[in-house]
């Protein structure tokens, strides 16, 4: 059962978080400053199920769970889930609290080079979790209370959700989730180039720091919906405002960065976190006391096997041995949509959009070395040539597969549609 929520300054919430002020509320949350019974402040956010139809509260559910979880990746530059519950059948995620604010009311004065780089190590630490934030923007970048930036708001964090326009949910047709200033072409109106890569946050970072550096957007204003369009039309040809990035105290050494970020063909744009961060100017940066750059990857120091975990997707969390599978198959593996006109070794769960081919792709073995490769396409006697390409490519690390092949190492991300699985070790 689903109850509405109201609260206020001092009631309780789960009986163990007293609510001290309120800090915002969107279309689908709403977002506390809570203290526990020992005093420590958290950030505590609410999903308002109550006011989402009956019909996709669970779709919504499983995206607030993947927030919850996307915050347990370990890393100073993202915000840190504490904990989570439930209430009214409403769930909620309590956070770590950022007393600073967001980026939107940093400042004058502050060090954007240091900032830019902070940005980019936490979405270094999302990328290599097979995890895309798509919806970068100054709102989204917290203050902790050392001064360090750290992404929130993973709710739509290279979710299918993103970009489906569901019916009715508060009393008009929900448009695509995000903030249209930030997100690149191939996102505003996703066909082939659906694919969901690192290179969507790269242009979203890109805009945001000219953003923060000169004080307007890139693309032109926008105030209105005919704005839209022309600021729109402008990220897809690449013409921005040059002269403004010149004339600010980061220009000169900010404008390669920039000029790389904000590529509207994404297989131009700067392909990874690593090729931003090398056209950066150094910083004195150091990583907060206590951290160690590590993530839930763990290498065994005897490997038996290989296996794909699902790192986003409708099966967050689901594992293929391609080893074992392998041994059954004679090394030949094929993966698609889990459809019933087709059948595939590793069928992924995709039923809420349709961006992954039915014949997706192929993981064979090599048995001179004794490795793993993925092709993009099947093999497919009816199709002319008898090999058949996928709809929106195969992407290993955001680079594209060929038919070729690509051959797989341990930590690899495999990005097919919005789904995205990782090569571990057991």
């Amino acid at each position: 059962m689903v109850e509405r929520c109201a609260f206020s300054t001092g009631d309780r919430i789960d009986n163990r978080y007293t609510v001290t002020k309120s800090l915002g509320e969107g279309a689908f949350g709403m977002v506390f400053k809570v203290s526990d019974s020992h005093g420590k402040e958290y950030a505590l956010k609410v999903l308002k199920l109550w006011e989402v139809h009956p019909e996709i509260r669970q779709q919504l559910a499983d995206r607030f769970e993947m927030e919850y979880q996307t915050g347990q990746i370990s890393s100073p530059y993202l915000v840190h889930s504490v904990g989570h519950g439930t209430i009214k059948g409403n769930p909620y995620i309590l956070m770590e609290f950022c007393p600073k604010g967001d980026l939107g009311n940093a400042p004058s004065n502050t060090d954007w080079n240091l900032v830019g780089q902070q940005i980019l190590l936490g979405l270094k630490a999302l990328h290599r979790c097979g995890k895309v934030h798509r919806d970068l923007k100054p709102e989204n970048v917290l203050v902790k209370a050392d001064g360090t930036a750290a992404l929130t708001d993973f709710g739509i964090s290279g979710d299918r959700n993103k970009r489906m326009t569901e019916r009715n949910i508060l009393g008009k047709p929900m448009q695509i989730f995000g903030t249209y200033a930030y997100m690149p072409p191939e996102q505003v109106n996703p066909q082939k180039d659906a694919t969901v890569l690192p290179t969507t946050d790269i242009f979203s970072f890109g805009v945001m720091m000219y953003q923060l550096i000169t004080g307007n957007l890139p693309f032109g204003t926008l105030r209105d919906e005919n704005e839209l369009v022309l600021y729109l039309k402008a990220g897809k040809e690449g013409r921005w405002n040059r002269s403004a990035l010149s004339m600010s105290h980061y220009g000169t050494m900010y404008l390669p960065v920039i000029e790389g970020c904000l590529q509207p063909d994404f297989h131009k744009r700067l392909q990874s976190v690593d090729e931003v961060l090398a056209l950066l100017p150094p910083t004195d940066m150091h990583s907060p006391q206590g951290y160690t750059s590590n993530d839930d990857l763990i290498t065994p120091s005897v490997i038996r096997g290989l296996l794909l975990r699902v790192m986003q997707g409708e099966e967050y969390g689901r594992t293929y041995d391609i080893s074992a599978l392998g041994k059954l198959n004679h090394g030949l593996l094929t993966m698609g949509r889990n459809d019933r006109s087709t059948f595939n070794t590793l069928p992924i769960c995709e039923n809420q959009s349709q961006y992954i081919s039915r014949k997706h792709c192929t993981i064979e073995y090599d048995n001179t070395n004794g490795n793993w490769f993925i092709r993009d396409g099947q093999w497919d006697r009816n199709y002319a040539g008898g090999w058949k390409t996928s709809l929106n490519g195969t992407f290993v690390n955001a680079k594209e597969v060929t038919p070729n092949g690509y051959f797989l190492a341990i930590g690899d991300i495999i990005s097919i549609g919005d789904t995205k699985l990782r090569v571990e070790a057991y």
